[in-house]
């Protein structure tokens, strides 16, 4: 497939597929038109790449642990180095940290949420209330 058909399937913009090329995270075939040529599994690739670079991971980060991700996790990895597995382990702990930072807003505007709508609530007996604005009735925790 060519990047326009990439782009459509992975919500990933050619521009952005560009880049993860240039980081050596992607590494497309290249047509005799010299036009590049993407295969199926490049559409898994770009959304694991999406999805780490979406937890806080660099691509230097990503482009060295996406071989692993290709790997029965039987393997041995000769190239992990210490300082490697160190930096893994260092983002590991702060996605850790962010995580949790993460579930306290959320829980903090459910419970922000859950009061508003309280609040808003038609009184018992009544037919009608204050409506709900659209923000606090579409959120969901």
């Amino acid at each position: 497939m060519r990047i326009g058909e990439l782009s459509r399937l992975t919500g990933a913009s050619r521009r952005l597929l560009r880049y993860y090329e240039e980081q050596g995270l992607i590494v497309p075939d290249r047509g005799a038109n010299g036009y590049r040529e993407y295969d199926d599994r490049y559409v898994d690739r770009v959304e694991q790449i999406r999805g780490l670079l979406d937890a806080g991971l660099p691509t230097r980060i990503i482009k060295q642990i996406l071989p692993c991700l290709d790997k029965p996790r039987s393997i041995h990895f000769p190239d992990a180095t210490p300082e490697m597995l160190a930096l893994l382990a260092a983002e590991r702990d702060r996605l850790t940290d962010r995580i949790d930072v993460l579930v306290r807003n959320r829980d903090a505007m459910s419970e922000y949420l859950a009061e508003v709508g309280k609040c808003r609530a038609p009184a018992p007996g009544s037919s009608h209330g204050t409506p709900h604005p659209p923000s606090a009735v579409s959120a969901t925790p």
